[in-house]
């Protein structure tokens, strides 16, 4: 069994949407936020959107905001990302990824080096 595995992603057109998930294992799947991160070709990798353990609060980059959302699923040990009105340049590999510790805030939620589990990754492509 894959620690930290992502699925869903594929070939889409611009406004299409897409739902990832990614499922835990129980190692992997921590006391803390479960975040989605992507990287395009070229770019370095940046933040999308994260939640804690506890849903009470969600987290999102600027970009994302109204067509991306992020939920959890703790029976299943799994976290989603649900990609409405997606667009060209939605297109990136997308990764899934665990922290030890709850993120306090946005700032600490939305850095690549406060997480400790990182799953290999999702293709996401949107055409235009």
């Amino acid at each position: 069994q894959v620690p930290l595995a992502e699925s869903g992603g594929g070939l889409v057109q611009a406004g299409d949407s897409l739902r990832l998930s990614c499922t835990a294992s129980e190692r992997t799947f921590t006391r803390g936020n479960m975040a989605w991160f992507r990287q395009a070709p070229g770019k370095e990798r940046e933040f999308v959107a994260s939640i804690p353990r506890n849903g009470e609060f969600t987290y999102y980059a600027d970009s994302v905001k109204g067509r991306l959302t992020i939920s959890r699923d703790n029976a299943k040990n799994t976290v989603f990302l649900q990609m409405n009105s997606l667009k060209p340049e939605d297109t990136a590999v997308y990764f899934c990824a665990t922290s030890l510790k709850v993120c306090l805030n946005s700032k600490i939620a939305s850095q690549d080096q406060s997480y400790y589990y990182w799953g290999q990754g999702t293709q996401v492509t949107v055409s235009s």
